[in-house]
């Protein structure tokens, strides 16, 4: 069953590639949704997965890539979107 998670990522995460890492996780798990920096500095993502990926996925979030220092992740379930794809949107 398919799921969707509206994530807040918190710490140093822009102008440390976490978007494109996010981008690239993305990809590697097969899960559909977005990623975008937030004007606040925060990093906010959409993915659509099921249990597997999503666990998967919530588990990198909390790390990042090599330079980011994530301090908080939220998550919040919410309705599933029609994403065909992950993007990173800008």
């Amino acid at each position: 069953m398919v799921k969707h998670y509206n994530i807040v990522v918190k710490g140093k995460v822009q102008g440390v590639w976490y978007r494109k890492s996010t981008l690239e996780k993305a990809w590697e798990l097969d899960v559909k949704g977005i990623v975008k920096n937030m004007s606040d500095g925060n990093v906010y993502i959409e993915v659509e997965g099921n249990d597997t990926q999503l666990k998967t996925f919530l588990d990198w979030c909390g790390k990042g890539p090599e330079l980011a220092e994530v301090t908080d992740v939220s998550i919040k379930e919410d309705t599933v979107l029609p994403y065909t794809m992950f993007e990173i949107l800008y």
